[in-house]
């Protein structure tokens, strides 16, 4: 017991590097990815086809070759550019995971959104709605409704791909919890972390089955 007290108050510290990775993630990815699904149904090629690319590499390479290639890659550009265009390692990282999940979450909604019956958008124009009351206010709402699980499932991941980020040094929960191990020549420490992600994710996991109950009257 002495030992897990003096351990708490160091993986909490680190635990405040995870949710501040994991929050400015989701505060990034989740509209980046409304836009990149937009554009994914583009009926322009030079949009789509680009937007496809970019969706193939994100989905296709490992997250943790995409945080080390923005990190040293962004280096490597300034410093043989001329322009001031590198990351430090926390924006490097936000970076990286924004446009990962992007990616990710750009196909969920693109088949939440196709998923919706041609209908419903006759509908709504023969009711004299424009395009942008229709999306929001009739087609967005079911989406949101179609999109939740898959989404959950995506959050879920995130939070435990945080702990990719100390691949650049940034000191997040389970860094810290490999340092203790050292330190205390225990793996005591990784269990405590694997705990912090557990009763982070079973919170998620109560909250999105929540959202899924009260979104059940969209059928």
């Amino acid at each position: 017991m002495s030992e897990l007290s003096s351990l708490l108050p160091i993986l909490f510290e680190g635990f405040r590097t995870t949710l501040a990775i994991f929050g400015l993630t989701l505060l990034f990815s989740i509209p980046l990815g409304l836009l990149v699904a937009i554009l994914k149904m583009s009926r322009f090629k030079v949009v789509r086809y680009p937007v496809t690319f970019y969706i193939s590499v994100m989905r296709g390479t490992p997250l943790l070759l995409q945080i080390v290639a923005i990190y040293f890659g962004s280096y490597y550009l300034s410093e043989y550019s001329g322009f001031s265009i590198s990351f430090d390692r926390f924006p490097a990282v936000i970076a990286a995971f924004s446009i990962n999940y992007a990616a990710y979450f750009a196909e969920i909604f693109r088949g939440g959104i196709q998923s919706i019956p041609k209908g419903q958008y006759e509908a709504a124009y023969m009711l004299g709605l424009t395009k942008s009351q229709t999306f929001f206010r009739i087609i967005l709402p079911q989406v949101v409704k179609r999109v939740l699980p898959a989404s959950a499932n995506e959050v879920i991941t995130l939070v435990k791909d945080t702990s990719l980020a100390q691949v650049i040094a940034v000191t997040e929960l389970f860094a810290l919890a490999k340092k203790q191990q050292a330190a205390y020549a225990s793996i005591f420490p990784l269990f405590v972390a694997g705990l912090f992600y557990y009763v982070a994710n079973l919170l998620l996991s109560t909250l999105f089955a929540y959202a899924e109950r009260k979104l059940n009257y969209y059928r």
